[in-house]
């Protein structure tokens, strides 16, 4: 069996750590996800947290915003090291789905999770 790919979230301020605490709390599961954040570091230094959470372990990266510092990071990452796919606009929705869904590759599970993001993405209007 393969290894099961790991979730790195990275956020502007404390989002990430608020993500991954509410996956958490709804899955029960600790270790699927990791927390990055880019508060008080400059884009080397938040390139080298994502480097060292995601490791050689096939991973998908979920940044907040599509544009800016946690997705530059994100991207080059993903340039140098195999197996990696990377999401932006992360929502709760798709972290509590990835955490169900690990033993996908990368590509499969960043796929089903801009799927699951998007479909729970709904207005409520009558």
């Amino acid at each position: 069996m393969s290894e099961q790919v790991q979730g790195v979230v990275v956020s502007h301020g404390d989002l990430a750590a608020g993500l991954v605490g509410a996956v958490a709390d709804i899955t029960g599961n600790n270790a699927a996800l990791r927390a990055i954040s880019n508060k008080e570091c400059s884009a080397t230094t938040l390139q080298q947290r994502i480097a060292e959470a995601v490791g050689s372990r096939p991973s998908v990266i979920f940044v907040d915003l599509p544009h800016g510092s946690c997705l530059q990071a994100a991207a080059l990452q993903m340039r140098k090291l195999p197996n990696i796919s990377v999401v932006s606009g992360v929502n709760l929705a798709m972290l509590v789905d990835f955490v169900y869904h690990s033993e996908a590759t990368p590509r499969e599970a960043a796929a089903r999770a801009v799927e699951k993001g998007l479909s729970s993405v709904q207005p409520l209007n009558p």
